[in-house]
């Protein structure tokens, strides 16, 4: 079942940084942010138990609570487990995300994508919202790095677990939709392969962006509109280094990323568009696409990613992008206006 009928638009929020995602940030400040988002029309609304070990989650529900909940969409992710016993963020092992979330709550995380963490995550994110329902959820990172040559197994619990539990409770009218979050391609491939259980959606963190496509434009996006499929494309801005920072893939980005960034912004500025509106509405291209979710940790960047959306970028950008080789030769990209 496609999730674009339950989506009020293609811009949503991804409130990764509301857990305190590279830095503190004031409660105000988050509050605001998510009001923000709210006061531009947006309605999507997605976050995880991971943000922050709760932290998101928990200032994010503080907001939702005070608007009606039929007027918005809210998803979440399962596959780790919030504990209320204490440990030191520092020394979390996330891999490529290590460190991540240091400045989050210091509450005990623990990956588990059994069925019967599936439930007890779902309830716990519940209460953190402050809400009685979830819109669509996501099985979360379920082939991260950290996994290493394990992943399989770890995918293997989840098939087992946390999918056929999604299933049920969609069909049940428990949830609306479920998935796969993630930002890797290999775990999606092998999920549209599967006869059962089968998603709705898949939530691709950093995959199908200005700076990484080539892989999930190959299979991925067309096996997953051929099965009606959608793609929810998260982290549009890699980490924060299209929007004028300086993350790549949760870390300091690496100089060929940096010079390749450079080299868009140059023909951004030569055809008088914005980079943040070239990474949205590229992402946004493909037919495939339900909507795309970038993240904010501060209200005037909400408004920046609205108005992003709506800018008229001639056709000529994307051709030199395409002759530069910055983009896949057959990338979709938006039509002429």
């Amino acid at each position: 079942m496609s999730i674009k009928p339950l989506l009020p638009g293609a811009l949503g929020f991804g409130t990764a940084p509301l857990g305190n995602m590279f830095r503190a940030i004031p409660d105000e400040e988050a509050a605001a942010t998510v009001e923000a988002a709210w006061d531009q029309g947006i309605r999507y609304f997605d976050t995880a138990p991971f943000y922050g070990a709760g932290l998101s989650e928990i200032r994010l529900g503080e907001v939702l609570a005070q608007h009606p909940r039929d007027e918005f969409v809210l998803s979440t992710k399962v596959g780790r487990v919030i504990f209320d016993e204490i440990e030191d963020p520092a020394v979390r092992d996330l891999g490529e995300k290590g460190g991540l979330f240091e400045h989050g709550r210091p509450n005990k995380m623990v990956n588990d994508y059994t069925a019967d963490a599936t439930l007890r995550s779902i309830e716990d994110s519940l209460k953190r919202l402050r809400t009685d329902r979830l819109d669509i959820v996501w099985v979360h990172d379920v082939a991260q790095d950290f996994y290493g040559d394990e992943w399989l197994a770890a995918y293997e619990s989840a098939r087992t677990g946390a999918f056929r539990v999604l299933q049920k409770l969609r069909e049940e009218g428990v949830i609306k939709g479920w998935g796969l979050g993630v930002n890797r391609v290999e775990p999606l491939e092998l999920t549209l392969d599967l006869d059962e259980p089968k998603p709705d959606a898949f939530l691709l963190a950093g995959r199908y962006t200005l700076l990484d496509h080539d892989r999930a434009l190959q299979r991925l996006l067309p096996a997953a509109a051929a099965q009606d499929v959608d793609i929810v494309v998260g982290g549009p801005y890699s980490s924060g280094i299209l929007a004028g920072g300086t993350h790549f893939e949760y870390q300091q980005a690496p100089a060929h990323i940096i010079d390749k960034v450079e080299r868009i912004k140059a023909l951004a500025e030569r055809h008088g568009v914005g980079i943040k509106s070239a990474a949205l509405q590229f992402s946004l291209a493909h037919p495939a696409t339900a909507a795309v979710i970038p993240g904010a940790t501060k209200p005037s960047r909400i408004a920046e990613d609205v108005a992003a959306l709506g800018e008229t970028i001639p056709a000529a950008f994307w051709t030199d992008l395409r002759e530069e080789r910055l983009t896949a030769q057959d990338a979709p990209v938006p039509a002429a206006a």
